[in-house]
């Protein structure tokens, strides 16, 4: 059997090899980057079986990495890590895609245990990535050679959209992807951002384009 392997991205040097080296005592094979525009490059295409993620990236927010790493049709467990702890910051983290969160300073025997107990659930078959490709340094979608800026809600909803392509995803569901915790957000609200970003993949050419399901959400197909 082959030995499991396992994708970092984390900016800080000293703790980025610190978690490489406690992975790798653990028989992991370890890929390591240090921005999230690296993480997309080096995940998208060859997922390991489980991500660490540092949600403060220099270049990006680790959530919007996480999402674009599933719009991509990365399935592979991601564990978060970051300083804040406060209950939206963590919801945030799961609606993003995220499947566990541990606040630093952390004890490298809890990550270990955690990232043992994600790979033991099992890697769920990768969904089919669309041709969008989305940028989370960027904040911005690029299909046949033609580039779009998103706004960060933009982002969210497009990546949250793209990471189920051909299922309806709910409103209340891309709302609590795109806004924080507690936020109020009116109907109209989501269907103005929903119809910004029809215009943006137009503008792109992409063939992919963004369904209403009438009083249930939105479907890309």
């Amino acid at each position: 059997m082959a030995d499991p392997t396992a994708g970092i991205c984390e900016d800080d040097d000293e703790l980025r090899g610190v978690v490489r080296r406690a992975l790798e005592g653990e028989g992991f094979v370890v890929r390591a980057t240090a921005t999230g525009a690296d993480a997309v490059r080096a995940f998208a295409d060859a997922p390991p079986d489980v991500l660490v993620l540092d949600i403060g990236l220099p270049d990006a927010d680790g959530r919007d990495v996480c999402q674009a790493l599933r719009a991509h049709g990365v399935r592979a467990p991601v564990l978060f890590l970051t300083a804040r702890d406060a209950l939206p910051d963590r919801l945030s983290g799961f609606h993003a895609g995220g499947d566990d969160y541990l606040t630093k300073p952390f004890a490298l025997s809890e990550l270990l245990v955690r990232v043992h107990a994600l790979v033991r659930r099992g890697t769920p078959a990768p969904a089919p990535a669309p041709a969008l490709v989305l940028d989370p340094a960027a904040h911005a979608v690029r299909h046949a050679g033609r580039t779009q800026r998103l706004t960060p809600t933009e982002f969210r909803l497009l990546a949250a959209l793209a990471a189920r392509p051909g299922e309806v995803v709910r409103r209340v569901a891309l709302v609590a992807v795109a806004w924080p915790e507690g936020a109020i957000v009116h109907d109209n609200t989501l269907d103005v951002y929903l119809a910004r970003l029809r215009r943006k993949l137009r503008a792109v050419g992409a063939t992919a384009a963004i369904e209403t399901v009438h009083g249930v959400g939105y479907v890309l197909r």
